[in-house]
């Protein structure tokens, strides 16, 4: 009981920072502390603009409505990512967060299209897909019972903001200061207490490191090892604009890859928010630079923001009595907006394992074990846009596809051109519907499908399949506008 956890310190503010605080002092702030150390003089990074579904999850725990939360935060509706330019020049196709379809206990509706197309049903995987279909016209609505599957654009800046405001309704304290010193116990090596340099000691139990890719606590003080994975993910810069917006948003990400990187477009309801993410090996960054102003439309409304990184991870994301967080953590490129979402699956994983009575070195070995399980999954399904892809048409590109990638992801890959099957194991994010579109947009087309989609007869499978096409048709025409549907449910205030 004498190293009862009684004070959290987070260190450092921003999308990861405000997130902890939020969910720490709403689950647990009549019992535990929670006091976050930010300085007005550092900023954050704050470009990431794009989420994933599963923020919906963390937004429940904390009570969060819906429409509240996007008009503070100037949001919009994501269906899913469009990739153009990926798989060759002009060719385009949309990983959604929807499912095409219909499934049977045996296999997925993939091999159903596939023994259609084989029959000349050659209607395009989209049209089984109302979330594809709905983002292609332009159309959104939030329907009763989880009917169509979505995420969110927003401001980054404001959702910290909003999280803030929260987070100090139940209880957490915000202390400014910057961060000068980590001091350690000389006997167990655990973080003790921060010195801020107005000479004030912020002294705790337990320390969540938000202080970006310095990692001040998680690293400067306890040497905790980063893994490289830049061999797999080339890219080691970005910048990041805002312009204004030039028409109605769409429900989706635009990724428009280049010569030697991809650039970004997230349509927020009053700006676009832009970026370009690129190889210094293969791009100075002059040349970085004059692509993305000759690639954004609309007058810019900041200077552009050049940010450098180096993909990869902490060896461990807990160490002794520190969790990291956000780019603290280690840096996976926001191909497919998944930086919010491993900040809101490692503070889960952390409260399942909060260590109330003391940190013990099993809680912190299994949190460990989880979090470099999906992570690296993660990581696969990034590479996996880079490898599958028929460009060699420069230099970036003929390095990407002729790598050498992780054993994992090579067998996933085999299974997929094989035979069409994809299995998602524990703990991983993108289930086997990301992974078959984003390997089907990227070019794979299966050779084999499994035989049970053989059972119906030629004219039962083209019933099958028109009828299913039929029903996705019916509801979408029935949504309205994205632009539309804004204006009724959450038009921001600003």
């Amino acid at each position: 009981m004498q190293n009862k956890v009684k004070k959290v310190v987070v260190a450092g503010g921003g999308t990861a920072g405000w997130m902890a605080a939020a969910l720490l002092s709403k689950t647990m702030g009549r019992t535990v502390e929670i006091v976050l150390v930010e300085s007005d003089e550092i900023p954050t990074v704050g470009v990431g603009e794009a989420t994933i579904p599963p923020l919906m999850t963390f937004h429940n725990i904390l009570g969060i409505d819906e429409r509240e939360f996007m008009a503070e935060v100037n949001g919009t509706f994501k269906l899913g990512i469009s990739f153009q330019n990926w798989r060759q020049n002009e060719h385009e196709y949309l990983h959604s967060f929807g499912y095409a379809g219909k499934d049977c206990w045996a296999c997925s509706f993939i091999h159903f299209w596939l023994a259609g197309k084989k029959q000349g049903i050659n209607h395009p995987y989209g049209d089984y897909c109302a979330e594809i279909l709905a983002a292609r016209e332009g159309k959104f609505a939030v329907l009763p019972k989880g009917g169509m599957n979505y995420a969110y654009h927003m401001d980054a800046g404001k959702y910290a903001a909003y999280l803030r405001r929260l987070s100090e309704g139940w209880g957490a304290t915000r202390q400014e200061g910057k961060i000068t010193n980590v001091n350690l116990n000389p006997e167990t090596g655990d973080i003790e207490s921060l010195n801020l340099a107005s000479g004030e000691l912020v002294a705790g139990d337990f320390f969540i490191d938000c202080t970006g890719f310095r990692a001040l606590l998680i690293e400067g003080a306890l040497n905790t090892g980063f893994e490289d994975w830049s061999h797999w993910l080339p890219c080691d810069r970005a910048m990041a604009v805002q312009t204004e917006s030039l028409g109605e948003p769409i429900p989706y990400t635009r990724s428009i890859a280049h010569d030697a990187g991809w650039q970004w477009r997230i349509p927020l309801q009053t700006r676009v928010g832009n970026g370009l993410v690129y190889s210094s090996k293969y791009l100075d960054d002059d040349a970085a630079e004059q692509l993305l102003r000759n690639n954004i439309n609309g007058a810019t409304l900041n200077d552009i923001k050049p940010i450098r990184f180096r993909t990869g991870t902490r060896r461990k994301h807990w160490n002794k009595n520190c969790l990291a967080l956000g780019l603290a953590s280690g840096f996976l490129e926001p191909l497919e907006s998944t930086s919010i979402h491993m900040i809101q699956r490692s503070l889960i994983r952390f409260m399942q394992l909060f260590p109330s009575f003391g940190v013990q070195q099993s809680d912190i070995d299994e949190f460990n074990i989880q979090n470099k399980l999906e992570v690296e999954r993660t990581r696969d399904f990034i590479i996996l846009h880079y490898k599958v892809t028929e460009r060699e048409d420069s230099d970036f590109w003929r390095y990407c596809k002729h790598m050498e990638i992780p054993a994992a992801l090579e067998q996933k890959i085999s299974l997929f051109r094989d035979s069409g099957r994809v299995f998602k194991i524990e703990n991983e994010l993108f289930g086997e519907e990301s992974w078959m579109q984003v390997m089907m947009g990227q070019g794979i087309e299966p050779k084999s499908y499994h035989p049970i989609a053989d059972v119906m007869s030629d004219n039962e499978l083209e019933d099958f399949l028109a009828s299913l096409r039929k029903s996705m048709r019916t509801n979408v025409d029935k949504l309205p506008s994205h632009q539309k549907f804004l204006d009724f449910y959450c038009k921001t205030k600003s």
